[in-house]
């Protein structure tokens, strides 16, 4: 019997995504300039009728009385806000149109086109993903017509070779173990809100020993409802399986080895100078005054005096203990990546 669907996307392995385009020193601000190698982007503009402006005194940190919330922030280029689609609730075949840049994130979107209604919208696009793909939606469940394909017999292994591509949706108990997933959900019914970042991703590892309550009055087997997923950082949280996942990882990996060359260019991105304490005055900082570079023989602390601002110091309370962690991450304030490299000393 053949198959009412298609083969899954090729494996791209071009010899330029672990590049980083270099310029010659004409000018100093493009001595030190490395960007990633992405010309497969579109270099048009947006879909106007997904974007809306980005406008406001919220550009430069303010809240609605005009206060500053978050330093650093002010100026920088026009921008639009993309809608994206990150829960992927719309069943059916999608054809990706083109990869897009974002201004408001590092990794890419993609255009969808839904086949049989003509709407178009955004997504986090996975790595490798280009324009003519097709991508779905299994969170509605599974199509009569992929069922009819397999006989009618609901064969996990067979669901998972026709389903498990780069770049479909899927609930995380469809997903087999070991696969490389972003755009992660926490709750049945929510949207991604794991592993968007360019680059980033999680695994997962298999299922939760956490295991549903059942009263003495049902006397009904209890069956895991939770699945483990192992993060970049190392840790492994509990996320129930009816959450939503998107298999790959996302976009624009090499986004962290960027280097811009100039301070302009922050000043372009909306990034404004980030002064020292020990630089401001007295009135400015609890650092600030003296003759020379003293910070007034104390530990170093904010700009607001009531927390440390270094060492890794914990804000979160004892009692409120984050029950979704299988497995915390390591945390030595960044000793292991030292150790890794063979700089620094070990401890």
């Amino acid at each position: 019997m053949t198959s009412a669907f298609e083969a899954p996307p090729p494996i791209r392995e071009d010899d330029l995504s672990n590049m980083m385009r270099t310029y010659k020193p004409r000018t100093p601000g493009v001595r030190h300039l490395k960007r990633p190698i992405n010309d497969h982007l579109w270099k048009g503009r947006a879909h106007l009728p997904l974007t809306y402006p980005r406008k406001g005194h919220g550009i430069g940190g303010r809240n609605n009385s005009g206060r500053v919330m978050v330093r650093h922030r002010g100026g920088g280029h026009k921008r639009r806000i993309r809608v994206v689609d990150f829960s992927r609730m719309e069943a059916g075949k999608h054809t990706v149109e083109r990869i897009e840049h974002d201004p408001g994130r590092s990794a890419h979107i993609a255009l969808l086109n839904h086949d049989s209604t003509q709407e178009k919208s955004y997504i986090v696009a996975a790595e490798g993903m280009r324009a003519g793909d097709v991508v779905q939606s299994y969170r509605k469940g599974i199509p009569a017509d992929l069922l009819k394909s397999m006989g009618g017999v609901m064969d996990p292994a067979m669901i998972a070779a026709k389903t498990a591509w780069r770049g479909n949706c899927l609930p995380l108990h469809m997903i087999p173990p070991g696969t490389l997933i972003y755009n992660i959900g926490l709750r049945p019914g929510a949207h991604g809100q794991l592993c968007r970042s360019a680059g980033t991703y999680g695994q997962l590892v298999g299922s939760s020993d956490a295991q549903r309550q059942v009263t003495d009055e049902t006397q009904q087997p209890s069956k895991n409802i939770y699945v483990n997923v192992k993060l970049q950082s190392g840790e492994v949280r509990k996320i129930h399986k009816q959450a939503c996942a998107t298999i790959g990882v996302a976009s624009n990996a090499n986004y962290n080895r960027r280097q811009l060359g100039k301070a302009g260019r922050s000043r372009w991105l909306g990034i404004r100078p980030t002064v020292r304490g020990v630089a401001m005055n007295a009135s400015d900082h609890p650092h600030g005054g003296g003759r020379g570079k003293s910070k007034g023989n104390v530990i170093p602390i904010s700009i607001w005096g009531r927390t440390p601002a270094k060492s890794g110091y914990k804000t979160r309370k004892k009692s409120n203990v984050n029950r979704a962690v299988v497995v915390p991450r390591f945390r030595n304030q960044g000793r292991r990546k030292r150790d890794q490299s063979g700089g620094g000393t070990r401890r």
